[in-house]
């Protein structure tokens, strides 16, 4: 199942001597493109085509395959895989151009999610859902709630020099559904949400010094 509908998914580059930078594709914009895409797959291939025109510098297309040029020099290969049980495929989402990071949508069979690219050592970290960057740029953060196959819970992962990790996790007691993230500053986290059986929406405020969060370790792996 995938973790999100599609009415969700619808709802730069230091390599060079110019700096370019894009904006994210707003919720609007999404819906604009996507209100006839055949499925997810489709919907990220739309938006792509526009975050290239973009960031022209940045990556390109070439048939199935979605090259990313690193930094400072260097590319890495996304493919798209096309087999009996299903597709796979990647497509240019966003770029956090003063962190060097780009963002990617992928499909995997039935289910859909995100991946981060850091330019400068190749990393791709998977994300179960849309990262939400920090203001500082020093944190990211996940919120993964669906009816099935998610984890139910909010993460937030450092962004360092040399890679992307996870540092916190935490997970409510209850079901939570139309769940949305955004940061309160640079070390505040602000989650709007509905529990299981209520119909009012709620909001919940994290700090990442608070207690309840479980802690990882900071080990990043390329």
């Amino acid at each position: 199942m995938m973790r999100a509908p599609l009415a969700l998914i619808c709802a730069v580059t230091l390599a060079t001597c110019v700096c370019v930078h894009a904006a994210p594709v707003t919720p609007a914009r999404i819906t604009e493109l996507c209100a006839q895409a055949d499925g997810p797959a489709h919907c990220g291939r739309l938006i792509e085509t526009e975050q290239l025109k973009a960031l022209p510098n940045l990556a390109v297309r070439e048939g199935a395959t979605l090259k990313v040029l690193l930094f400072p020099s260097g590319a890495r290969e996304f493919v798209d895989v096309d087999s009996p049980q299903g597709v796979t495929t990647w497509s240019l989402w966003d770029y956090w151009s003063p962190v060097n990071v780009v963002v990617l949508f992928t499909t995997d069979l039935d289910r859909i999610g995100y991946a981060t690219l850091l330019r400068t050592t190749g990393q791709v970290v998977a994300l179960p859902a849309e990262p939400s960057l920090s203001p500082d740029r020093q944190r990211l953060a996940v919120a993964d709630f669906c009816r099935a196959n998610c984890d139910n819970e909010l993460s937030v992962w450092r962004v360092a020099r040399d890679g992307i990790s996870k540092e916190y996790g935490w997970k409510p007691d209850a079901e939570w559904s139309d769940v949305t993230i955004q940061w309160k500053g640079d070390d505040t986290v602000v989650v709007e949400f509905t529990p299981k059986g209520d119909g009012k929406a709620r909001t919940v405020e994290r700090r990442m010094t608070d207690p309840e969060w479980k802690r990882y370790g900071s080990r990043t792996v390329p």
